[in-house]
Formats: C-alpha cells, structure tokens, sequence
C-alpha cells in the first residue's frame, strides 16, 4: 500500500503519547483504526517501531530512529508548503545553550548586513542535536562529541571548562578549581543537552552525588539554589549572568569541541554561508586571530 504523510504524523503522535488510546482520543481516531495505521507502517518498513509488551508503550531501537526521520520529513513537507517561504527562506539555526558565546550577536550582526534578504532565525531547543535530527532546524551549534549518523560537522573553536556554583560556595576563595575539589559536591548534570557525565572523573575519584535536570534553566536554579555545582564551558558566563552565580576555570579537564552540524543531502543553500561567516567572525574575535 502507498505510505501518506497521515501514517508519519499518526506514528510521531503514538511516539509522543506512548499510548496508544491517547494517541487515537489526540488524532480523532479509533483505537482499532490507530492501530491498522501502524501496522501498515511496519508491513511497509519490514520492522517493527514499537513494543507493545509492556503496559507503557516503548519504541523499538528502529522505531527511534524512524522517529527521527519521520519528524524531518513532516518538517521539511510543512517548511515547503508554508506560503510565507514563497518570499522568504528563514534559515533555522539551532542551539541548546550559550549558542556561540561571545560570538553569537557579532555573527547575527554581520548575518543581517551582508544577507538582508536571508533570515537567521536563532533557536534554543533542549535536545541533544537542538532539534537538528527531527528537521526543527536547518544547522545547529552543538558542543561536545556528535555521533548522530546523517549528520555533517565542521569545527569551530574549543573552549575551556568552567565550574558553577552558588555565589556562596566555599568553592568560590579558589581561583582555580580541579576534578578532585567538585568530588566532594552533588553535581548537577543536564541529561538531555549538556556535554557534563561523571565519565569527565576518574572511575576511583567520582562524585557520589547528582542532581539531574532536563535544560539549562534547571540546572542553573540547582546550582544559584546551592544545591549542586555544574560543569559548562567558557561561552556560559557571558550567556547566563547571574549575580547568585559564580564562575571559575576547571584546571584539569579537556576542552569541549564546538561543531556547526547540518544533516546530509540537499538542505537550506544558505549553510555555506553561515559556515564560512561564523569561521570569519570568530578570526577576526579570538585571541591570535585564529580559531582555536
């Protein structure tokens, strides 16, 4: 049978509700009907997308990745069929933090003045790849290791670690602060889009206590709040002042990557672009004129 774009939006509803009774009360279907609908889509993919032998619904290891791909798909249909793209083509750029750091307006600036014609629509989405795998954007500005197949990355720069604690941590008298001194703190760790696992200790000398939290905002309420301490980069302080927040260099750690990502195959035409401006704003911006 032909595949319509109904069998992908009634499949990512299912992935959402992960029920399939919601999910049919959602779209205004039966749940016999929900159910045939999926069934054709797995008969048609020769997989199946989703374990049905648990009480919650569960996606199959190929129903997360048809996931992704389906909600590319719906995005791209909805971006082409938007009548407002006929006069202009935004290009979505995403970010789950700090987007560029100290960088981020001069390259907006630069954007707006060479390419008028051309938006750059800046997006903060807390999602691993900022919503680049789901089609939420055209490119992302992503830290840290990326390891999403159909995605291409270029380097942009490295930047240092930096600890964050409460402007009251006794942590705050060093100038420097080292792994060995957080491991006697909770510390706070942004599940779903920060580059920070206990992996950055040794296996013998972690810290016996998290926090774990799902953005930036949370996480940066744990530590003002003196809960924990966090580990970000050298972008965050200039992103996120806070007078309950402190700021110091992580003597010991690896430096974190920072990549523009896009997926594979035809995309916005304007991404090379965006790649060779922000390599031109940040030569003109870092220390030695060159990215590091």
């Amino acid at each position: 049978m032909t595949i319509e774009l109904r069998h992908l939006r009634a499949f990512l509803v299912i992935a959402e509700e992960g029920n399939i009774t919601r999910a049919a009360a959602r779209l205004h279907l039966s749940q016999p009907a929900l159910s045939r609908t999926l069934r054709q889509l797995e008969v048609h993919l020769g997989a199946r997308l989703v374990d049905r032998s648990t009480h919650h619904l569960e996606l199959t290891a190929e129903g997360r990745t048809f996931r992704d791909k389906a909600a590319a798909a719906i995005a791209a249909v909805d971006t082409a069929l938007d009548p407002g793209g006929l006069r202009s083509w935004p290009l979505r750029l995403g970010h789950t933090w700090a987007a560029l750091g100290d960088h981020t307006v001069p390259l907006l600036r630069r954007w707006d003045e060479t390419r008028p014609r051309i938006p750059l629509e800046l997006l903060r989405i807390d999602d691993r790849t900022a919503g680049l795998t789901q089609g939420k954007v055209d490119a992302a500005l992503l830290r840290g290791a990326v390891t999403w197949p159909g995605l291409r990355t270029e380097l942009l720069l490295s930047e240092e670690r930096v600890v964050v604690m409460a402007a009251d941590s006794p942590l705050a008298a060093l100038p420097r602060v080292t792994l060995a001194d957080l491991a006697a703190h909770p510390i706070a760790l942004n599940t779903v889009s920060g580059t920070t696992t206990l992996d950055l200790w040794p296996p013998t000398a972690r810290p016996a206590a998290t926090i774990e939290v799902t953005n930036t905002d949370e996480w940066l309420i744990a530590i003002a709040a003196g809960r924990a301490v966090g580990v970000s980069t050298s972008a965050t302080p200039s992103s996120h002042t806070n007078p309950s927040l402190v700021y110091r260099p992580l003597a010991d750690a690896p430096a974190v990557p920072v990549v523009l990502a896009w997926r594979e195959g035809l995309g916005h035409p304007a991404i090379p672009d965006l790649l060779a401006l922000a390599r031109e704003v940040l030569a003109t911006r870092l220390p030695g004129n060159a990215p590091r």
